[in-house]
């Protein structure tokens, strides 16, 4: 009933993956919106709240790469059509849930339909379009990423005042629209010689993932002397630690260690883990602030963290045309050193200040943010032959997940740790104390990567530029997105 057709129909196409990619890039900021009122119906802890957050971005991390090898072996609209259908069917199951448990469990559900969609996004517009027609939907593609960034907090609120379970239960209309689209109108595409899944290096990959981001989160509230913390950071370092090794065994590994002697690559690596490590991972704990701390309302917080968004929207696309012409390392690293001058200026925060202190911060963090989110995909694809642009992209945005996944768990730990002892009274003050020294470390962690990206991003690195051709359909299948 539903054969691949003949002929691609391009309108179709270009809907299926803009609609898919939009429901993904909203999920992750409404989500974070929500988080509050999820934790006052499931009573969830703040390990448990860290969890929702990090069980998605675990799964996107640890699955990106595997699935882009999936596409190009069983075939690219196969693959996404059912990445579609598993995140559709799992934010069904987000809806209701009835522990904080299940949620998390369904949230790793989620994060694996997602790395299923997001590694096959660009690839399927490479084979569909071609010249300039190719130029004119990545950049309707990349609009599509930027709307569901500045739109996702008031949408998140808006459905958070009604039910934080609509949140979940509005991507099914979405998901079901894309799924058919998907099937009636794109083109089924196998690229000929394509890589064999390395199951060794994901396993191991995936296990040392997982063992760290539970170790740093249960190390918050069991105590960084706990007996299953140890255990989990001893297999953490054992398997993150081996991992090198057995991919340097394999013919065709999850990661091409050679890509690591290109100090561009590696710079865009730190700025990707850097970008998503600092503001990404903080808006979290913005958000138990302005409603916790604060009490605003879901749709109130959301509306407030519009001026992020708004900022980072308003510098994307001029620091995308500017990347033609200034080389990135200027973007990136002034762009990630402006979204730590942001995070500092956020601090000196007591109990009663208003939010209208953090404003100033808020503006320039996502001024930063917009410019180093453009050029940062170049820093993988423009360094490699064309035949390895996939598995470049895919790394750089899998570095994105590890980042806020490890640093969502970090913060929580300090965070909880400081509003330890708060009483009703004392509340704010706690809250201000603990947002105030989480700030100072993710404004480090953008400084941190910002210099190494201004030392390691070297014009040279970058490959000369070439027009597009009709052979870049056949790049693998896995893409880089400008955030999860």
């Amino acid at each position: 009933m539903f054969s691949s057709p003949a002929r691609p129909n391009q309108t179709l196409t270009l809907l299926a993956v803009c609609l898919g990619t939009f429901m993904l890039t909203i999920d992750v900021m409404i989500v974070i919106v929500a988080l509050p009122s999820i934790h006052a119906a499931l009573h969830t802890s703040l390990s448990g709240e860290q969890w929702t957050i990090d069980a998605y971005s675990l799964s996107l991390a640890a699955l990106l790469l595997p699935t882009g090898s999936l596409a190009d072996i069983l075939g690219r609209r196969r693959v996404f059509a059912a990445g579609l259908a598993l995140f559709t069917a799992s934010s069904l199951l987000c809806g209701i849930a009835g522990s904080g448990l299940e949620l998390i469990g369904f949230r790793a559900l989620q994060g694996i339909g997602g790395a299923t969609v997001f590694a096959t996004s660009l690839a399927l517009l490479a084979q569909t379009f071609t010249g300039r027609e190719r130029a004119t939907v990545l950049g309707i593609w990349g609009a599509v990423i930027t709307l569901g960034l500045g739109c996702a907090p008031v949408l998140g609120g808006l459905l958070t005042e009604l039910s934080w379970r609509l949140i979940f239960f509005v991507n099914i209309p979405v998901g079901v629209a894309a799924i058919l689209m998907t099937l009636t109108g794109v083109q089924e595409f196998r690229p000929p010689g394509s890589r064999r899944i390395d199951l060794p290096g994901g396993g191991v990959f995936t296990l040392g993932l997982v063992a760290l981001i539970y170790g740093l989160i249960e190390s918050g509230s069991a105590g960084r002397g706990s007996g299953r913390v140890i255990i989990a950071l001893t297999v953490a370092a054992a398997a993150l630690a081996s991992f090198p090794l057995i991919e340097r065994m394999r013919r065709q590994p999850m990661l091409d260690l050679s890509l690591l002697r290109k100090p561009t690559f590696v710079g865009g690596l730190a700025a990707a883990l850097g970008m998503n490590g600092s503001l990404y991972a903080i808006l979290l704990y913005l958000v138990i602030y302005l409603q916790d701390g604060l009490h605003y309302p879901a749709l109130g917080t959301g509306i407030r963290l519009i001026v992020i968004t708004g900022s980072a929207t308003a510098t994307t696309i001029p620091a995308g045309r500017l990347s033609a012409h200034v080389p990135v390392r200027w973007l990136i690293g002034p762009g990630l050193c402006l979204t730590g001058l942001g995070l500092l200026l956020m601090r000196g925060l007591h109990a009663g200040t208003g939010w209208t202190h953090l404003i100033t911060g808020f503006v320039i963090a996502g001024a930063g943010s917009g410019l180093v989110t453009p050029p940062l995909a170049s820093t993988a694809v423009g360094v490699v032959q064309p035949q390895d642009a996939g598995m470049a992209s895919g790394i750089n945005s899998t570095f994105r997940q590890i980042g806020i996944a490890i640093s969502v768990a970090v913060l929580g730990s300090i965070f909880a740790a400081r509003m330890g002892g708060a009483t009703t009274a004392t509340a704010a003050g706690h809250y201000a104390s603990a947002l105030n020294e989480v700030l100072l470390i993710a404004a480090c962690v953008a400084f941190a990567a910002g210099g190494l990206a201004l030392v390691l991003i070297r014009p040279k690195d970058f490959r000369t530029a070439r027009a597009p051709t009709a052979s870049d359909a056949d790049v693998p299948a896995a893409s880089g997105l400008a955030n999860g």
